[in-house]
């Protein structure tokens, strides 16, 4: 077991509530009674009844369901003593693990609002999220502390200060919570060029956890997996219906998150019976090949438009979902069959969860007959309260709801084009405004566009996202330079914007134009924006051309994958719009080529093709030294005209 620490000496911060009231809310419905359960009171249920049963496992730690709820009750007194109470934003900023769903539950069971905040974002993102949603407490850990901002919060490093524990009760008092309180708030990508925060209820919540028990018959006996970034709602899905169940949530390792091949194996040996993965991913798991008696029920996946059916004899079943933050991260479920459409329509996001109501309507919100395209909306007990201290932007988007005579309910307009189909699933078709879905992220271009801007020698720009040929998604960012100073270079780019954007956010191509296009009505013309040319393409000074036929090899395998017309010997495979995605295809394209294996970290100790030819060298050397002297000669004539080692 480990024992969570906490300090006990910083000052005591104040009790901070969130504002997200709004004409919208004006009515909203009272909170169920407090005697109702939700996921404090639910885990604690199932802890006392089966205290020795696992709980959470991760690299370097299992807990049980005894040890999960004394260690939360312990941190939740210890957060009450500092007044955390009702709707108070406390943040969880920590790596993926098993004390990452500990301090959420603590937080949960002293009555606040857990926010979960990804240590990998920018500094500067990270200080916006903690002032924005008026954090008085930062939960945290020593092997990211260093990356947290300077703020009015106090941090609380739970792996520091044992003894602080030792005093703190194992049953906080704060187990009356309503159905209106909020659980959790998630940031997304926002419009206005800054991140929003959505504020989630128990209610939500709970319904959420309901229908997911139901629909995947989830036991004790389950054993499920926590893949998705602890700051993307998905997280939430994996946690919580599993935890109230009594099931067994295990921590994906990051090295195999990124691989099919590592994944379906791990998942193999771990005997997990339900799982969630990216679509990108989760379109490359279901091409592999699977043993029959797998213990997988069911692969769950979803944030990103499906483009493939499965294959025929799979051992699980493809569970595709559809679902906004603000809808409780699942809002449409269906399974995906093998059928004779494969090729002629993209899959269905399924049909609305139960308590969910979806309707496709009229810019007027009247609903549009089946068949026909319209806006989709979401209502229902999974609808959010709003966003945080922004009653506006919530009264936009959440609008009371005309088909229902219940009081107070609203109706969440996603802005995403569906139309339902014949047999009552629902096909979504794209967007009603910009927003861009890559490999699982909500991105709001103009977010993207802000911080581009800002740059010096940028004067203008857009993001969008364009398909690279082979079915991925990239995002290109064009740009109008200013003609009185040296315009940045492609490295230049992508080293201001990960200061302050998320990786998934940086652009993979810089395109230079002389003006941005605009229609008639001044909005800008995205279908206008040109394809992008050697010449328009935006590089970086320094490059140097490959010394060796290897590195030329190399060099030529990167630049195929990332859609460019040429790599240097030193440029940076991630700095120039790769990600572990490509990375695992870069692994794979090596191993075709050169016949050795190379693991994913490689990519990340040795981005450039010099680096890496050093390491493919090692390994073919080493598989050299068994072989007599002519089969070496052969091997490396084979490989200099093009063949594999």
């Amino acid at each position: 077991m480990h024992k969570s620490l906490i300090p006990t000496t910083s000052p005591v911060c104040p009790t901070t509530t969130l504002q997200l009231e709004s004409a919208a809310l004006s009515t909203a419905s009272k909170p169920k009674a407090a005697s109702d359960r939700f996921v404090p009171q639910l885990v604690s249920d199932y802890a006392r009844q089966n205290p020795g049963r696992i709980a959470l496992l991760d690299d370097s730690m299992q807990l049980t369901y005894g040890e999960l709820d004394t260690l939360a009750s312990r941190l939740a007194d210890q957060l009450q003593r500092l007044r955390v109470a009702e709707n108070a934003v406390v943040a969880v900023c920590m790596r993926r693990s098993a004390m990452t769903a500990v301090a959420a539950l603590a937080v949960m069971k002293a009555g606040g609002a857990y926010l979960p905040v990804d240590p990998n974002y920018p500094r500067e993102r990270l200080s916006f999220i903690l002032n924005d949603a008026n954090a008085p407490i930062v939960l945290s850990d020593s092997t990211v502390a260093d990356r947290l901002p300077d703020g009015r919060w106090r941090l609380i490093l739970l792996d520091r200060n044992a003894d602080a524990m030792d005093n703190a009760a194992t049953d906080p008092h704060a187990n009356c919570i309503s159905s209106g309180q909020l659980a959790y708030v998630i940031y997304t990508s926002g419009s206005t060029g800054m991140p929003k925060g959505v504020g989630i209820t128990h209610e939500n919540l709970l319904n959420l956890i309901s229908w997911h028990q139901k629909a995947f018959a989830v036991t004790p006996d389950d054993r499920a997996t926590q893949f998705a970034s602890f700051g993307f709602d998905a997280a939430v899905w994996e946690l919580w219906p599993h935890l109230t169940a009594g099931a067994a949530v295990h921590i994906t390792p990051e090295e195999i998150r990124s691989s099919p091949e590592l994944l379906r194996d791990w998942l193999i040996n771990q005997e997990i019976t339900i799982t969630f993965a990216p679509t990108a991913l989760a379109e490359r798991l279901i091409v592999l090949d699977w043993p029959a008696n797998t213990k997988l029920r069911y692969l769950l996946t979803g944030a990103d438009t499906l483009h493939h059916y499965p294959c025929p004899g799979l051992p699980f079943e493809l569970i595709n979902n559809y679902g906004p933050t603000e809808a409780t991260v699942v809002a449409t479920s269906g399974r995906v069959e093998t059928h004779k459409q494969a090729f002629e329509q993209r899959p269905p996001i399924g049909r609305p969860i139960d308590g969910t109501q979806i309707y496709i309507v009229s810019e007027s919100l009247n609903p549009v007959p089946p068949g026909e395209v319209g806006e989709l909306c979401i209502g229902g007990a999974g609808v959010a309260r709003g966003y945080v201290n922004s009653p506006e932007l919530t009264a936009k988007k959440f609008v009371p709801d005309p088909f229902t005579q219940t009081a107070g309910r609203r109706l969440y307009r996603t802005g995403d084009v569906a139309r339902w189909l014949p047999d009552g699933q629902i096909e979504y078709l794209g967007r009603v405004d910009d927003l861009i879905k890559i490999r699982g992220y909500r991105i709001e271009p103009n977010e993207i566009v802000a911080v581009l801007n800002s740059i010096p020698g940028v004067e203008a720009s857009a993001v969008v996202a364009r398909d690279d040929g082979a079915g991925n998604q990239r995002l290109l960012a064009y740009l109008v330079v200013s003609r009185s100073q040296t315009p940045p270079s492609a490295i230049e780019l992508r080293r201001a914007l990960r200061e302050r954007l998320p990786e998934y956010m940086v652009p993979a191509l810089f395109v230079k134009i002389p003006e941005l296009p605009f229609n008639a009505n001044g909005k800008l013309d995205r279908e206008a924006l040109p394809v992008p040319q050697n010449g328009t393409v935006l590089r970086d000074d320094n490059y140097v051309a490959p010394h060796t036929v290897l590195q030329e090899k190399l060099s030529l395998l990167v630049a195929g994958l990332l859609g460019v017309d040429r790599v240097g010997i030193n440029d940076n495979f991630f700095l120039m719009g790769g990600h572990s995605l490509f990375g695992t295809q870069l692994i794979a394209c090596i191993r075709d080529k050169f016949g050795v294996e190379l693991p994913l970290r490689s990519i990340f100790e040795s981005p450039t093709p010099a680096l890496l030819a050093q390491q493919v060298e090692r390994l073919v050397v080493t598989k050299l030294e068994s072989m007599s002297e002519n089969e070496i000669q052969n091997a490396l004539q084979q490989a200099n005209s093009g063949g594999r080692l």
